[in-house]
């Protein structure tokens, strides 16, 4: 989540074909039966949260259920059975943007790089990820920061080691799009209260303005998506109708413009109640039993 009130934005944009909520929903099945780039893995079943130590088969059974979907899978973890998902992936031919979980607790943050390396080092990584949304959390400076990746990058010299973070801080931090080799952006039109009518056209600006920091580098999309149930933030309302429409403008122009996208998420997790209030346990494609929703 990364959602700030001096960026609620008003952008016009484009006029949504008139699909009835079946239509969508064939429209939605054809789509990810078509294959989409990638995913963020929701790990955790219904009862665990972060913390809880992830087994092999729950893993094993999740992955197999994406699999046929998606090229590309995301972690964000590199502790706790977490680091049983890049492995699982590539046993099942999916290739890995592989995080390491950055915060406060500095011991933690050490068996997460030691973790991320360890992991990149046996060729289970394609892109390495140090740290999500630590700048906007405010759990590190950018210095301690720029340490973590530039230790990575020294480890791993043969791969793409990037931060992901929401679009905007890599705009209020150069330092830190100047260090990595790939831009890793968040980008949430409904964090930002957008509407849905004009979601397209506001990652867009988004991306376009993560492109301008990025300064040629490659910017891919690490999180985007749209809940279906919860309470709405300022225009932008939950509903199966917007989760629907959203997900196919969104993998509609990233296949147009060869942009690489991972879709948020995967699987609904209840545990994200207590964070960002109903709304976080409903961004997954998949429920919490495994099912498909749409």
């Amino acid at each position: 989540m990364s959602k700030r009130e001096h960026k609620l934005l008003s952008l016009t944009g484009i006029e949504l074909p008139q699909l009835s909520i079946d239509q969508l929903r064939e429209s939605f099945k054809s789509s990810l039966d078509g294959g989409i780039h990638g995913i963020s893995f929701s790990a955790y079943e219904e009862g665990q949260k972060p913390g809880h130590q992830l087994s092999l088969e729950q893993v094993q059974k999740r992955m197999s259920i994406l699999e046929p979907s998606i090229e590309w899978v995301r972690s964000f973890s590199c502790l706790q059975g977490n680091e049983l998902i890049p492995i699982v992936a590539h046993q099942q031919g999916v290739k890995t943007l592989v995080g390491a979980w950055l915060g406060d607790d500095l011991d933690k943050n050490e068996q997460e790089i030691e973790g991320l390396i360890k992991l990149a080092q046996d060729g289970h990584v394609d892109i390495c990820a140090v740290g999500n949304e630590v700048l906007y959390r405010g759990d590190l400076s950018e210095a301690q920061l720029l340490e973590y990746i530039q230790r990575v990058k020294s480890a791993v010299p043969d791969l793409p080691v990037g931060y992901v973070d929401a679009y905007y801080e890599f705009e209020d931090h150069p330092k830190v799009a100047d260090i990595c080799d790939v831009i890793l952006a968040n980008c949430y039109p409904f964090w930002e209260g957008c509407a849905i009518e004009y979601s397209l056209l506001y990652m867009k600006d988004m991306y376009r303005r993560t492109q301008k920091v990025a300064a040629g580098k490659k910017v891919i999309i690490t999180e985007t998506g749209w809940p279906n149930k919860g309470r709405s933030f300022h225009g932008a309302q939950p509903s199966e109708e917007n989760a629907i429409r959203y997900f196919l403008n969104a993998q509609q122009w990233a296949q147009a413009d060869n942009i690489d996208l991972f879709y948020f998420s995967s699987f609904d997790e209840s545990w994200k109640i207590d964070t960002e209030g109903d709304v976080g346990a409903y961004w997954g494609l998949w429920d919490t039993k495994e099912n498909l929703k749409y």
